[in-house]
């Protein structure tokens, strides 16, 4: 057999074994350990040990590398194995000193949590359990906290119960549960629309028509909120969007406002008022939103308007519309030339000169802003040119320049009523009275306000021959402005001058103007006595009559004195309305039974301070007034003190022909 064999040879190796050791320590003594203990309680091994079993109670083997693992296993095998021939001859030869310690120390070491396995090499052959672990499927979704349907029922419930507020709030938390369901948006969208908050509604809208594209409900609601936000032309395409076609009722909103814009848009751009654009406007408006703000465009339409109609108070109107969207957005060009325009229009040219720039800052390409820019810039060069022409006396200069200005810009007309009151001064310098009413007339028609004008036109009037419409003109100015300064005195001048419009003309007569020189009158009596002379007319009452008219007339303006007192008025005053009722020498209207005249304080005190006698003083130091009886001639002898009349007729004295 094989294990007598086994045995028999191993006896040897354990005689060997044993003879080996050596003697002395059967010598040692007493109180010395013997080496066996002391291999039994070795520390070489024992620690060496305890680490692979700490190793082992501390990490599971299935979180071991996969070479560990591998050794692990191939050691638990082999130890939990019956012991094969070899195995045994192995065992007996480790041994056979009996003062070694057995080969296996299982029987001497702890196995994992502290259990002691020298009762069994079963529990020590064990793996050790794997530690207790929770399970990593991922936990299950918790329920939506909101039923979304519910919501969406109860924001109908209150929708229908018009609290568009609560409704509003029942939608959106329906919405926050389900962001991707069109049907909440526009829900919601319809309840933003009835509270009047239509931005809001339209982004809803919008949404939902990008979830569901098509749906001819929510197509429905967006075309009604651009409606009501001013968009014409956005809510017909998206009725054009419709499937089945939407109905003309539902479209009518929209179409008519539409149609409105277009006849505000027609109505600037070929009428000659801003009154119909206006109208049209305010019919588009109609149309709109409750608390919906005017669409940007609109409003500078308006604007627009209000400078077509150009009176004073539309102009501040079209400065009103400018500057609310300038405190929206200060950078806006159409908006800056809008207001350089209104500035333009009330004829403060510097500050519209920097409106129009600053448009152009914001817009280098703005056309609007450059052409009012050049405009502006050209009227002004054109104005100043023709005002140092009427300065300098070049009176028919600067009527021709003031006539090329007024075609630079024809719907201007504040400025164009100044250029045609410049241009009608400059007419009656030249005498041109009928062109000076004409451009008066035409400064009135543009800026009925414009006082100078009203002037400028009264003048024209006087200096025409018409002093009864200058008399008008400068009463009617007294009533609407009574505050005017000198506006008193001019009426007087104008009385007077009807007063005196009213007698004979010697100036006239004579065929001279008012500026004749004494030479002059000369010549023309000389030239008209020889012609209406009674002796080459007899028989003929009117040419004797004229020839009287004539030596009346020669014998008052040949005489200074008495041309000063004809050429002022004073020869038409009566003594006695001089101090008669209210009057005086305060410039008061002087009454009486024969109907005074206004008497300006500076006549009266030329008249009084002895300048203005013309048949001399008699005696004492007062005025002697003298007053021609008509009909008389100057020539002949002795007159009757300063204007008496020479009975028959004849020629001057020393007057040769």
């Amino acid at each position: 057999m094989v294990l007598p064999h086994f045995f028999s040879k191993s006896s040897p190796k354990k005689k060997t074994s044993e003879s080996s050791n050596p003697a002395p320590d059967k010598t040692r003594p007493a109180n010395s350990p013997s080496r066996s203990p002391q291999k039994k309680t070795s520390p070489t091994k024992r620690p060496h040990r305890s680490s692979r079993q700490s190793s082992a109670r501390d990490t599971h083997p299935l979180n071991l590398p996969p070479d560990e693992r591998e050794r692990r296993r191939s050691a638990y095998s082999a130890m939990s194995d019956p012991p094969t021939s070899m195995d045994m001859d192995q065992e007996d030869a480790s041994s056979a000193d009996p003062s070694s310690p057995p080969p296996s120390t299982q029987g001497t070491s702890s196995g994992s949590n502290g259990v002691n396995h020298a009762n069994g090499p079963d529990t020590d052959d064990s793996p050790i359990p794997p530690p207790h672990k929770n399970p990593t499927s991922p936990p299950p979704q918790p329920k939506p906290a909101v039923d979304a349907e519910a919501c969406k029922s109860a924001g109908n419930k209150f929708f229908m119960m018009k609290d568009y507020d609560k409704a509003i709030r029942e939608y959106t938390k329906a919405i926050d549960a389900d962001p991707r369901s069109p049907t909440y948006l526009s829900n919601r969208s319809a309840a933003l629309m009835s509270a009047n908050r239509y931005q809001e509604a339209l982004d809803d809208a919008k949404l939902a028509d990008e979830l569901e594209p098509g749906n001819s409900k929510v197509l429905q609601r967006l075309a009604r909120i651009y409606t009501n936000l001013g968009r014409p032309t956005d809510a017909l395409d998206t009725y054009a969007q419709i499937q089945p076609p939407a109905s003309a009722r539902d479209k009518a909103p929209a179409v008519s406002m539409q149609s409105h814009i277009k006849q505000a848009q027609d109505a600037l751009l070929e009428g000659t008022t801003g009154s119909m654009a206006l109208h049209a406007l305010d019919q588009a408006e109609r149309g709109l939103g409750t608390g919906v703000d005017r669409p940007r465009k609109w409003k500078l339409l308006r604007g627009e308007a209000f400078l077509k109609m150009g009176n004073v108070n539309a102009l501040g109107d079209a400065q009103n519309v400018a500057m609310s969207l300038l405190r929206v957005n200060s950078q806006d060009p159409e908006a800056l030339v809008l207001r350089g325009r209104a500035l333009y229009a009330q004829g403060d040219n510097d500050k519209a000169l920097q409106h129009f720039r600053q448009a152009l800052s914001c817009d280098p390409d703005f056309k609007d802003a450059v052409k009012y820019l050049r405009m502006v810039q050209k009227l002004d060069r054109m104005k100043e040119e023709g005002n140092a022409a009427f300065k300098a006396g070049r009176y028919q200069q600067a009527v021709d320049v003031y006539g090329q200005a007024l075609e630079v810009d024809p719907f201007n007309k504040g400025t164009n009523s100044k250029l045609l009151q410049n241009r009608a001064m400059a007419s009656i310098k030249l005498k041109d009275y009928k062109s000076a009413i004409s451009d008066s007339t035409r400064a009135l028609q543009l800026d009925p306000t414009y006082l100078k004008a009203r002037k400028t036109k009264a003048r024209a009037f006087g200096e025409s021959g018409d002093w009864q419409a200058a008399v008008n003109e400068y009463k009617s100015i007294a009533e609407s402005n009574p505050s005017e300064p000198g506006i008193a005195k001019e009426i007087r001048t104008a009385e007077l001058e009807l007063k005196k419009s009213k007698r004979k003309d010697y100036y006239k007569i004579l065929g001279v103007d008012k500026d004749a020189g004494d030479n002059d009158i000369k010549k023309a009596y000389r030239k008209l006595a020889i012609v209406w002379h009674p002796d080459k007319n007899p028989d003929n009452e009117e040419a004797a009559e004229k020839f009287k008219e004539i030596g009346e007339a020669y014998e008052t303006l040949s005489d200074s004195a008495k041309r000063q007192r004809y050429d002022s008025g004073e020869d038409l005053i009566d003594p006695s309305e001089m101090f008669a009722g209210a009057g005086g020498m305060g410039g008061f209207p002087m009454g009486g039974a024969g109907g005074g005249v206004a008497i300006d304080p500076e006549m009266l005190f030329n008249m009084m301070g002895g300048g203005g006698g013309g048949g001399g003083s008699r005696g004492g130091g007062g005025p002697t007034f003298t007053f021609s009886t008509g009909g008389g001639s100057p020539f002949g002898g002795g007159g009757m003190g300063g204007g008496g009349r020479q009975r028959g007729g004849g020629f001057p004295q020393g007057f040769g022909f």
